[in-house]
C-alpha cells in the first residue's frame, strides 16, 4: 500500500503560504434594514457635505454605503463617525451574523469585523467578506463576495439562497511570488506531439488534483528549448510527455536540481513519483 503523503501545496488557502491576509466581514442585514439605514446614512453625509470630497459627493447621491468605503486618508475621520449600520440590524440578522461567526472560530479560522465593508452591488445581504492585504498598496483586496440571496428571484428565477465571490488572479500571484519577483512551481510540464499536447492537460489535471502547482508549456519547442525553460521556471521537477508516452498513459519524470534517475511511469502512479523526487522517498529513487 502506498505511503499517505501530506502535500505542502495545494488547492487550500493555507497551502499557499501567504503572509499578512487578513479576513474581514460585514452584515449588511436585510433590504428593509439597509433602506433604513441609509437614510441615517444620507443625513449624517449631507450635514457634513461640505467636507465630503468630490467621489463622495457622488457617492451621496447614488450609492452613500460605498463612501463609508473611501480610502481618502483625509475622510476617515468624518467615516469614523457616521452611524453603523451593525447598530441598525435586527435580532434575525444578528444571530445570522453571530452564526457565522461561530463556525469561523470553530473552524481556527481568524477574522475581524470590518462596519465600513459594504461591497459595491446593492443586491448583497446579510454576510460580505473580503481577504484584504497590506503589501499590495491601495489595491489590498484580493478575494470578496457575499450572499445574495434575493438575486435570482429578481432575475426571473425561483428564490433560492445564493453566495459567491470574485478574486483577483493577478493580485494573488503577487503574493505567492518568491522573493525574486517569481513564482515557482513544483513540476514543469514539457510536451511535443499534436497527442502528447492533448495528453498533457490530463496529466497538468492529475498533478494538481494531487495538491501540486503545475506550469504547462503550451505551444511549439524542441524538447532541448522547453527543458532551458522548465530550468528557468525554477521547478525542481519536470515531467515530460511525448507521443509515445501518451499513447501507453505514461509520462516521464525529471529531477532538475540534483542528479537522479529519470523514471517512467503510468499516470496514476505519477503523482507518487513527483512527491517522490520533491520529498526524498528513497522508494521512488532510480526505479520506475
Amino acid at each position: 500500500m502506498p505511503q499517505e503523503r501530506q502535500f505542502p501545496r495545494g488547492s487550500r488557502v493555507d497551502d499557499l503560504d501567504l503572509s499578512g491576509v487578513r479576513l474581514q466581514l460585514n452584515c449588511l442585514g436585510s433590504a428593509a434594514e439597509r433602506a433604513a439605514y441609509r437614510k441615517s446614512l444620507v443625513s449624517y453625509l449631507e450635514s457634513h457635505e461640505k467636507d465630503l470630497d468630490e467621489d463622495s459627493r457622488r457617492r451621496l447621491r447614488t450609492n452613500p454605503l460605498r463612501v463609508l468605503d473611501s480610502k481618502n486618508p483625509e475622510m476617515q475621520k468624518l467615516i469614523g463617525g457616521a452611524p453603523r449600520l451593525l447598530d441598525a440590524l435586527g435580532k434575525e440578522s444578528l444571530a445570522h451574523f453571530e452564526g457565522v461567526q461561530a463556525i469561523l472560530k470553530g473552524a481556527g479560522r481568524p477574522y475581524e469585523i470590518n462596519p465600513r465593508l459594504v461591497r459595491g452591488l446593492d443586491y448583497y445581504n446579510l454576510t460580505v467578506f473580503e481577504w484584504v492585504s497590506e503589501g499590495l498598496g491601495a489595491q489590498g483586496t484580493v478575494c470578496a463576495g457575499g450572499r445574495y440571496d434575493g438575486l435570482l428571484e429578481q432575475i426571473g428565477g425561483k428564490p433560492a439562497p445564493a453566495c459567491g465571490f470574485a478574486m483577483g488572479i493577478e493580485r494573488l500571484l503577487a503574493l505567492i511570488a518568491t522573493p525574486d519577483g517569481r513564482a515557482s512551481p513544483d513540476v514543469y510540464l514539457v510536451n511535443q506531439g499534436e497527442r502528447a499536447e492533448r495528453f498533457a492537460f490530463n496529466v497538468a489535471e492529475a498533478l494538481r488534483d494531487a495538491g501540486f502547482s503545475v506550469v504547462q508549456h503550451c505551444g511549439a519547442g524542441s524538447f532541448k528549448s522547453q527543458m532551458k525553460k522548465a530550468d528557468a521556471s525554477g521547478a525542481p521537477v519536470a515531467v515530460i510527455v511525448g507521443d509515445d508516452e501518451a499513447q501507453a498513459g505514461e509520462a516521464s519524470v525529471k529531477a532538475l536540481r540534483e542528479e537522479r534517475a529519470q523514471q517512467r511511469v503510468p499516470i496514476e502512479r505519477l503523482p507518487d513519483a513527483v512527491a517522490g523526487l520533491l520529498f526524498g522517498d528513497s522508494n521512488d529513487k532510480g526505479n520506475p
